[in-house]
């Protein structure tokens, strides 16, 4: 789709995969602030951009306005060293003046004030923003306010550290506000105990191979790039120092975050707020920026211009320039009831990648390939429990999900909170999970006196990886949504062990009445998309099905999902092949033979006579080779 805004011509010499350069870049993001700052107020404080209003509020919105964009503006004013041609730091100074001026007020101009996470507390979120923004262009905007301006600007901000964060990554917005105060010689004890505090949560959320929790519990998505590393290490960078841990576990975190861009661009759907969009790519631009990245800058400005190139194109703008709240284009199932107009603006964030200089590695090397499209890949990441899979020769990227759910560890399990963004089996960048009210793709159900059940709280059993494979399991409780909400003794493990592009299902149920059935469903496509998505039934299952998703994905306005379904009882195993690709695949070009007893289950592969042995107490998977 055209781009509503003059862009540079394409570079395919320096940028053979994305023709993007640096002055794209600039071109976007001076693009998308002219877009929103035609529905400012009269004296700029609020960005009132067209569109249903969030549960906070219209005020509430108009500051995420201001804040958001005012991130962008800051990224490329300093990543230009001061330059500003389109004059955008004298609108966000006037902002400031009027914002601050009588906070709490009902008028055109004033900010709300920042209240607990609970009490109308949006604005603590966008603190952070403004404070970054602050931060980011201090010798060319705060240094010339006047000083009741600074004073005003100052006590606002102090809302953020004198409130209740809501648990999880929002310790780390007053934290920046913090160290924005003390970056201009305003700190004192109450900035440093915020920061403290946020440094010690992080350490208790931190689970390993670069992943962070978001809060307590075991939450895993795109928050730990655009916000867990994002801070902290930004933080650091701007202050002049190395503060570790946070640099090595980026580093970390980008060894295997970076497998998850398809072959197109495209980020991984999957967990909450994505219509925030390519600030997915902002903790792939961080680590260019500080150094603390193992991939070489070619292929990080590949995975940067691509993930903002495959939005641009896919027609994540309106005509008139605004980001839409959704995924290419506007999508209400995408989106949380947090998320308001100006919401997807914190896409800004991967514009952190101006922070690097022309003469930069980030922009002078040679665009190389994204790690999706070097080689077919398998990589376990046993912390979080996840398992990524990808295929070079379609470029899509699949994530099982054996470690990451919504389920905060106060709370009970139940069907009604389950969530299409956390509870599936596996997500891709190809495909999105089909909506609440529609057929649960990727899901397997109970089904006891013809309820179906959910997945909510996922217990991680282990995972790993040998040459070209690898594995990921779990095991869940299922809950009902009608009748009682469970049943005694009724547990089900789950393995997925990838191989090139096939994906083997295996799971066990326990403790099922007599007469229940089980359901497994594989991945939602639909007719605009050139993808083949197919659930071969290998043991345990008597029908199948093709089942509808009338409303879609955020790939397809209709879906439709492949469905087994197989009696239960007792303890049975079930066992399927799935496959999304972009050719039809036979299940007997994969899998030769099944064998299964209640202690095991042996798959033999047809490509090599290799046999995959799955050992159910203790649980144990290997692939042992075939000797002839």
């Amino acid at each position: 789709m055209t781009v509503p805004f003059e862009l540079p011509p394409e570079d395919r010499e320096s940028s053979p995969h994305t023709g993007y350069t640096r002055a794209h870049w600039e071109a976007v993001a001076d693009g998308l602030l002219a877009a929103a700052w035609r529905w400012s107020t009269p004296e700029c404080a609020l960005l009132d951009l067209p569109g249903r209003p969030s549960r906070s509020g219209v005020r509430s919105d108009g500051l995420e306005g201001y804040a958001r964009t005012f991130l962008a503006a800051a990224f490329r004013v300093a990543g230009a060293g001061g330059a500003d041609p389109h004059g955008w730091l004298d609108r966000y100074a006037s902002g400031l003046t009027a914002g601050t001026r009588t906070p709490g007020r009902d008028d055109t101009e004033s900010w709300p004030l920042i209240l607990d996470h609970h009490v109308q507390g949006q604005p603590m979120v966008e603190s952070a923003s403004v404070a970054l923004g602050l931060r980011l262009t201090a010798p060319w905007l705060w240094k010339n306010l006047d000083a009741d301006v600074q004073d005003r600007a100052e006590e606002w901000l102090r809302g953020a550290l004198r409130h209740t964060p809501a648990p999880n990554n929002w310790y780390l917005f007053p934290y920046t506000v913090a160290g924005f105060l003390e970056s201009v010689g305003r700190g004192d004890a109450e900035t440093a105990a915020v920061r403290q505090r946020a440094r010690e949560l992080l350490e208790g959320w931190y689970v390993g191979d670069g992943w962070y929790a978001d809060g307590d519990g075991r939450a895993f998505d795109h928050y730990n790039g655009w916000a867990l590393h994002l801070y902290p290490v930004l933080d650091a960078h701007l202050a002049g120092t190395d503060r570790e841990p946070y640099g090595s576990r980026l580093r970390r975190h980008l060894d295997g975050f970076s497998l998850l861009f398809g072959g197109d661009g495209a980020p991984l759907h999957f967990g909450r707020s994505l219509t925030y969009r390519f600030a997915a790519a902002s903790a792939v631009a961080l680590g260019a920026v500080t150094g603390h990245t193992p991939l070489p800058p070619g292929t990080s400005r590949r995975l940067i211009s691509g993930s903002l190139r495959y939005f641009l194109d896919r027609g994540a703008l309106t005509e008139d320039g605004l980001l839409s709240l959704g995924w290419h284009g506007p999508h209400d199932a995408t989106l949380q009831t947090y998320s308001g107009p100006s919401s997807p603006y914190w896409a800004s964030k991967a514009f952190v990648a101006l922070l690097a200089p022309p003469e930069h590695p980030l922009w002078t090397a040679r665009e190389e390939l994204a790690p999706a499209e070097t080689a077919d890949h398998v990589l376990a990441l046993p912390a979080p429990g996840l398992l990524i899979q990808s295929t070079r020769a379609d470029g899509i990227v699949r994530l099982h999900n054996h470690g990451s759910d919504h389920v905060r560890p106060h709370e009970g399990e139940s069907a009604a909170a389950e969530d299409p963004h956390y509870g599936r089996q596996a997500y891709s960048t190809h495909t999105g999970p089909t909506a609440k009210a529609n057929v649960a793709d990727n899901h397997l159900s109970v089904e006891v006196g013809g309820r179906g059940s959910a997945r909510c709280r996922v217990r991680p059993l282990g995972a790993g990886q040998g040459d070209g494979w690898g594995w990921a399991a779990s095991w869940h409780r299922p809950v009902f949504a009608a009748g009682p909400p469970m049943v005694p003794g009724l547990r089900v493990e789950s393995v997925t062990v990838a191989r090139g592009p096939y994906e083997l299902r295996v799971h066990r149920v326990t403790g099922a009445p007599a007469d229940s059935r089980v359901t497994q469903t594989g991945w939602a496509t639909g007719p605009e998309q050139p993808l083949v998505s197919a659930l071969h039934g290998l043991l345990g299952w008597d029908e199948d099905a093709l089942v509808r998703a009338p409303q879609g994905t955020a790939y397809t306005r209709w879906a439709q999902v492949p469905r087994l379904a197989g009696p239960a009882g007792g303890t049975t195993t079930h066992v399927s092949l799935a496959v999304l690709g972009a050719e039809p695949v036979a299940p007997a070009e994969a899998v030769s033979g099944v064998a299964a007893d209640d202690d095991a289950v042996e798959v033999t592969w047809a490509s090599d006579g290799a046999r995959t042995r799955i050992e159910w107490a203790p649980l144990a998977v290997s692939l042992v080779p075939w000797h002839g």
